[in-house]
């Protein structure tokens, strides 16, 4: 098996402090820069998560700076997810055809395939709403809050049932709740 010689312990210590440095480094500055501005006036977020875009329109000041490095961390982040998450499933892809196994390819593309559409949708919904908090002024003021919302509980909640329903015991218990009539 390659898995041990690859996944090595000086790997995961690697791998541990990238992204810890990713996702503590990269967006510190944001509620920095928050920070300084000076706030005067309304003082209720236009949303049902404080997220900080919504923090810093609440300011007096020019928060252009402010908007332009969420806009430049968030697609930097989202954009070498998304793009390490292709070469990844380009990788799988390649060693998936290469299984002789009876039933093998369709197992592993069945996995990557849920897994696809789970990173797909959350995306899709983060996309959309970043758009609509650039184009504030042309979308109702709730539709910015319903896209923070299922960007936040859907993949979450699809997650268990998509990957739960897999494993053969979960899906033979939830068959058995099903015939007693729950």
């Amino acid at each position: 098996m390659k898995y041990p010689s690859i996944i090595t312990d000086q790997f995961v210590v690697k791998a541990v402090i990238f992204m810890v440095a990713r996702n503590v480094f990269i967006p510190l500055p944001i509620p920095i820069l928050s920070a300084r501005l000076y706030y005067c006036g309304r003082n209720v977020i236009e949303n049902c998560i404080c997220a900080n875009m919504s923090v810093s329109r609440l300011s007096c000041d020019d928060v252009t700076l402010n908007h332009l490095y969420q806009f430049a961390v968030g697609w930097t982040l989202l954009g070498s997810d998304l793009i390490l998450i292709f070469l990844s499933y380009i990788l799988i892809l390649q060693a998936v055809l290469k299984l002789k196994a009876e039933g093998a390819v369709a197992k592993a593309l069945s996995t990557c395939g849920s897994h696809f559409i789970l990173i797909l949708f959350f995306s899709t919904i983060l996309l959309v709403f970043v758009l609509t908090h650039v184009a504030k002024r042309n979308v109702s003021p709730d539709v910015p809050v319903l896209l923070n919302v299922l960007h936040h509980v859907i993949p979450a909640a699809l997650n268990p049932i998509v990957y739960g329903v897999r494993t053969q015991e979960i899906k033979q218990g939830i068959q058995r709740l099903l015939k007693k009539g729950w």
